[in-house]
């Protein structure tokens, strides 16, 4: 496993490998996203948070996923255009990914253990969680799926000043 999250190999929804090196100097909020979850509706929150912020070093990653009651089953062209016909998404969405269990994708097994859930728990409860990311990964912070993403607006502004 990589030692540092910007060296890990992540596939875009479109199939192409990347690694998250050109995002290593601005905020990130990575989220675990579903198409059929009742939680689903904060994809407009994302976009945005993301439509503030862009501009000042922020970007909102999504990386669909199908492992809570199977609430993202389509393929990635699927979701693709899921997520731009309903939602007019324009930040990076990324292939389907398991969160937990023996297939965790590595950027997932490395998010969980420097920021663990309540109890110090890893595992991921639920589509959209979201971890807030620092440039330089310096710090990283959790929020549950019914966290709101505008309601974090505050520290992604707090990280964004201290870039």
């Amino acid at each position: 496993m990589a030692d540092s999250l910007y060296e890990i190999p992540c596939q875009t929804i479109k199939g192409e490998w990347m690694t998250l090196e050109p995002y290593q100097n601005q905020v990130m909020l990575i989220v675990n996203t579903a198409s059929q979850c009742g939680f689903t509706r904060q994809y407009a929150e994302l976009e945005t948070l993301y439509q503030q912020f862009q501009g000042q070093g922020f970007v909102v990653l999504g990386f669909p996923c199908n492992q809570f009651l199977q609430q993202e089953p389509g393929s990635d062209s699927e979701i693709a255009t899921f997520c731009e016909t309903q939602f007019q998404i324009s930040f990076p969405m990324f292939a389907k990914v398991n969160v937990n269990g023996e297939s965790t994708h590595p950027l997932y097994a490395l998010l969980k253990r420097r920021a663990p859930g309540l109890f110090g728990l890893d595992k991921i409860k639920w589509n959209f969680t979201k971890f807030l990311v620092s440039p330089q990964a310096k710090k990283i912070q959790r929020f549950s799926p019914i966290t709101s993403p505008l309601s974090i607006s505050q520290q992604v502004e707090g990280y964004l000043m201290c870039a």
